[in-house]
């Protein structure tokens, strides 16, 4: 299981994605859109919403780092753009790690499958820390 830093952006995730990728000479990174994901007619994606970036990720010094932008109308606070993710192909140890940190929390998402992991979820726990919880099978 791993912990990577997820970063979050107001709009401008591709320019810090670009400069991080100069600064620490990474291969370029793959960016998924808001726009490029699976569209639900009960909820239309906003046309500023297209171009954002809903998930890329760098390795720096053998680290991944994760990036996003925000999505528009969501709260955005510098300095509180930061989340921990849990990366990891054992789903039973990744659930009872969520269970626990559920107490005393606020679960944004509870653990299900999306498009992009067979179990997501987050929460932020009782010390104001946000986590996100995704399952990747081992490659």
């Amino acid at each position: 299981m791993a912990v990577d830093v997820y970063l979050i952006f107001n709009g401008n995730c591709r320019e810090a994605v670009a400069f991080y990728e100069d600064v620490f000479n990474t291969e370029k990174a793959e960016i998924m859109t808001f726009g490029e994901s699976p569209q639900s007619p009960d909820y239309p994606l906003p046309e500023e919403a297209k171009d954002l970036v809903m998930h890329t990720r760098l390795s720096i010094f053998g680290s991944r780092v994760m990036f996003s932008d925000t999505f528009p109308g969501s709260p955005f606070t510098v300095g509180n753009n930061i989340t921990l993710a849990i990366v990891s192909d054992n789903e039973e140890q990744m659930r009872q790690a969520f269970d626990k940190l559920k107490d005393d929390s606020e679960v944004k998402m509870e653990l299900q499958e999306t498009f992009w992991s067979k179990c997501y979820g987050s929460l932020v726990d009782k010390f104001g820390i946000e986590w996100q919880f995704s399952h990747e099978e081992n490659k």
